[in-house]
Parts: structure tokens; sequence; C-alpha cells
């Protein structure tokens, strides 16, 4: 029997980047299913992605990354998906890497598959800020997880049923990647991270800008630190 995959792209006024995607990941798993979730766009990224021919979920308001990817997480469980993957609507994450995170959880030695621009050492490496706030993250995953993650802001991940099922219900809401990861760590999930060459953003403007960098830094260390001194959660299918 055929694994069931679905590509989760989160998308806020992406009309641009956004046919790219899909064009790349139809050429790579052309297998697998596709969900656009339109996080309240301005632009026509939802009547892009009818165009396209693939699912999209528009959401009426607008909630962020985290809403957005949650939403998928939720329909991934409600319609019994094997494995899902979250592929951001930038244009900057390779679908030629896609095979290589699913393989990782179909060898069954992991639950998440994470793709780090930092072990494969090319492409691109993101901006100075951003690099310097990972390198924070990282710091922080091993101290409160023992797991010392190259790349937690990266949201090029592929998930199993057991972990699509709890985040589809815990999923954090606001500037989730970091939390997130601590948070599965801390309910046992294993996570292996997959080298992966990153290409810049193809459109659109990231939501995290200097200005609310700080802001970013502070917020994502203390819903980490709180999210460790929760009660683990048994999975559940």
């Amino acid at each position: 029997m055929t694994d069931r995959v679905l590509i989760i792209i989160p998308a806020h006024n992406e009309e641009t980047a956004l046919p790219g995607v899909i064009a790349d990941v139809r050429a790579h798993q052309p297998d697998a299913d596709i969900v656009v979730v339109d996080d309240a766009s301005m632009d026509d990224t939802a009547r892009t992605a009818e165009r396209l021919g693939v699912g999209v979920l528009r959401l009426p308001l607008n909630l962020g990354i985290g809403g957005a990817v949650q939403t998928g997480f939720r329909f991934a469980r409600e319609m019994n998906y094997d494995y899902a993957l979250q592929v951001d609507g930038d244009g900057q994450h390779p679908a030629a890497a896609i095979g290589d995170l699913l393989e990782r959880l179909r060898a069954g030695d992991a639950d998440v598959a994470i793709g780090s621009r930092f072990l494969a050492g090319a492409g691109f490496q993101s901006t100075f800020l951003r690099r310097l706030g990972i390198g924070v993250f990282r710091v922080l995953s091993r101290v409160t997880t023992g797991r010392s993650v190259t790349d937690s802001t990266s949201g090029f991940r592929a998930y199993n049923a057991a972990a699509i099922h709890f985040l589809a219900d815990t999923y954090p809401s606001d500037y989730p990647e970091v939390e997130a990861v601590i948070s599965l760590s801390h309910n046992r999930f294993r996570i292996v991270e997959v080298p992966v060459e990153m290409r810049e953003r193809q459109g659109g403007r990231s939501s995290i800008t200097v200005g609310r960098s700080a802001y970013y830094m502070i917020k994502v260390m203390l819903a980490s630190l709180i999210s460790i001194l929760k009660p683990t959660r048994r999975r559940s299918l």
C-alpha cells in the first residue's frame, strides 16, 4: 500500500512565488497531495493556488505561521495522511530534498526530519541577524533538551503520523519552529536533521523584520522554557 503524503504550504501574500513552489513540488513528488493554507492574504494567493489545481484552506483571519501550519496538521490528521511536509510558500525550500526527508521517516528511526542549511554548508545561509538568533536557539535547545539542532528555525520539515497527531493539538501559534522542536523533544519524539541547500526567498517579504527581531528572540526563549515545564503528552493515533 502506497504511503499517503501531504505537502502543506502555508502562505501569506505569496502569489508571486507560489506557482514556482507548486511546480517544483509536482516535479519531484508527483504522487503527493498539496494543500495551500492561505493565511488571509491580501493578494491573489488563494486564487493562484486554485487555478493551479491544488487544495486550498482559506483562513478568515491572519493567524500567523503557527496557526496556518496547525491548520494543515489538522487537515492531515482528519484525512489520515501517513506523512506531512511543511514547505514554505516563498520558494526557499527545494522540493528535490523532500525525498531525503521522507527517507529518514520511512526508515523508522525518526518521527520528524528537519532540513538544515548549515549541515549542507552551501546555498543561502540566511542573514547575519537570523544566523545569530539560530545560534542562540541552538544553545537553548541543547540546554533544555540535551539535543543540539543546527537549524531550529527551519520551516522545511517532514512529520510522521504520530507527530502530525501531536502537533495538530499542540503546535505553537507564534514563531513556532524553535518551540516546536523543544516540545517534540520533551515529548520523546525522535528528531533528525538532513542537509539541504536552501534558496533565497523568491518573492514576498519575511514577517520577521529587524524591528521585531528582539521581540522574536525573547518570546521564543520564554515560550520554549515554559514548554518544558508542561507535562508530557501520550502520543495518540
